[in-house]
């Protein structure tokens, strides 16, 4: 009665059967209407059995027109689910059921028919994938981003009459992401890299300011383990996360900058700055750690995480070494409009910040190895004001103080606004434009270490696909007094990246 591959398959049709697939007539074209002893039919064995069930009152409302295909996929799906009835019970159709679904069966022959065969093909070709498939639980992903890139101006040294030298740089980064699920609802993510140092300005530039959003350290070409990651549910609503090594904040925590951001800078802003928040950066280079996501309801969404420099070491552990922790309430009063609320605690041994972004003096406010805390406070919006365009923007505010017994107190600031242009020029495509201040040391107990003037930083990106696997990045950073330092003359920074994906 249903439609299986053994009635209908490729090796029993007849070349009159054939011939009647290949053509069309003009009464096929015709839709199926309402009112149509088919269309009846059809909603009177629903209406029944019950054999469409993706109806919210498993009825058969539709009062709108379906073609001839559309009529035939719904007649296919409620005859194989009352074969499947009749199975399960042992029992038989009445009598005039079952002429009603042979003259309906007859009517739509021909459709069924090539439903069947576009079954058929699928079924060949999940069975090919699966085939070849790297593994039943493990996925395999990859990327490998070239960089082409370089930077001019006056170096950020208080000196207007220096000027930077630098040439152009060839640089690469290849990953390697191998994703298992053991339970079909859990992730265990191990990230491979292997790169030739993408370069990092700041030694050239000598700020901050000038650092890459996809800079990275060497490995020489080798292979490393760059992160693993393990991601399992404890309930629809709570994911909870375990990071072994180089875990950040916005790796679970939503960062309200979609088209700016990205995993691992190979795709969206050019900049380290514009990627996201800085305050989401402080503290590490490679931390272990833990998080949590909690999904309140479909507005209102929990990060929480917490991330420790040496985890592994014996002297300090989660909690006696460097740290960070990170509270985040973001929610969406609205369908085109998100917020957030960030709050960060951090204590560094060395000193440093780590945010690697905006002046020297907002890394290490107080000096080399004078340990210190900060409560960090952030609040970030995205707003997408029509389809094809959206704004996000961030304030940013950290309180740095002193541990080592002598009272001292820096304030940091730092806040952005990028716009995002959709499908510009191409479908697929994203231009970007953003400005903002990076960050900037605006108090200190120590007058010498606050920065006196403020910087501006301006960038545009063009995000282009030229396939579904290989993406063009042209992008260019214009930095105003950088350091915050006027005395320092403005330094223009270029790249041009091209991803491969695979």
């Amino acid at each position: 009665m249903p439609v299986k591959a053994s009635e209908y398959g490729e090796k029993d049709i007849t070349p009159n059967e054939r011939s009647m697939a290949e053509v069309t007539s003009v009464y096929q074209l015709s839709d199926v209407q309402p009112t149509d002893w088919v269309f009846v039919a059809l909603q009177s064995l629903i209406e029944q059995y019950s054999c469409i069930t993706n109806k919210r009152d498993r009825t058969y409302q539709s009062n709108r027109p379906l073609t001839r295909y559309e009529f035939a996929v719904e007649l296919n799906v409620c005859i194989n689910a009352i074969y499947q009835q009749q199975v399960n019970q042992l029992s038989q159709l009445p009598q005039v059921d079952i002429a009603k679904i042979k003259r309906l069966q007859d009517e739509f022959a021909i459709e069924l028919l090539s439903l069947q065969n576009h079954m058929e093909v699928l079924e060949m070709k999940t069975a090919n994938l699966k085939s070849k498939q790297f593994s039943t639980t493990t996925t395999l992903s990859g990327s490998i981003v070239a960089v082409v890139s370089g930077l001019t101006g006056d170096s950020a040294d208080g000196n207007s009459d220096t000027q930077i030298e630098s040439n152009i740089a060839l640089n690469y980064r290849a990953r390697l992401n191998l994703i298992t699920s053991l339970t079909g609802k859990d992730r265990l993510l191990v990230r491979l890299q292997s790169s030739n140092r993408v370069p990092n300005f700041n030694g050239a530039s000598g700020t901050n300011m000038t650092r890459l959003s996809f800079e990275v350290g060497n490995t020489n070409d080798k292979l490393d383990i760059n992160l693993l990651e393990y991601r399992f549910p404890v309930s629809e609503s709570l994911n909870l996360y375990l990071f072994a090594n180089a875990a950040s904040h916005h790796y679970y925590a939503t960062v309200l900058n979609p088209y700016f951001a990205s995993f691992g800078g190979a795709k969206g802003s050019p900049s380290r700055f514009l990627e996201r928040n800085p305050i989401y950066r402080i503290g590490f280079i490679s931390p272990a750690g833990v998080a949590a996501v909690y999904n309140v309801n479909q507005a209102i969404r929990l990060d929480l995480g917490y991330l420790a420099e040496n985890a592994g070491n014996l002297n300090e552990g989660l909690f006696r070494g460097t740290y960070s922790a990170l509270a985040q309430l973001s929610f969406k009063p609205a369908q085109n409009l998100e917020l957030g609320l960030t709050y960060l605690r951090n204590y560094s041994a060395d000193g440093n910040l780590l945010h690697r972004t905006g002046s020297n003096f907002s890394n290490i406010p107080f000096g080399a190895n004078v340990p210190l805390v900060s409560n960090a406070y952030g609040m970030e919006a995205l707003w997408r004001i029509a389809p094809k365009m959206s704004v996000s923007g961030w304030f940013g505010y950290i309180n740095a103080e002193r541990v080592d017994g002598i009272d001292s107190e820096a304030d940091i600031i730092n806040y952005a606004v990028n716009f995002a242009f959709l499908d510009l020029f191409k479908e697929s495509a994203i231009g970007g434009l953003g400005l903002g201040v990076p960050p900037k040391v605006v108090s200190n107990t120590i007058a010498s270490r606050e920065d006196r003037e403020t910087g501006l930083h301006l960038e545009a990106f063009y995000q282009f696909p030229i396939t579904d696997n290989i993406t063009l990045i042209p992008g260019i950073i214009y930095l105003i007094n950088p350091n915050h330092n006027d005395n320092d003359g403005d330094i223009f920074v270029g790249t041009i990246r091209t991803v491969f994906n695979f």
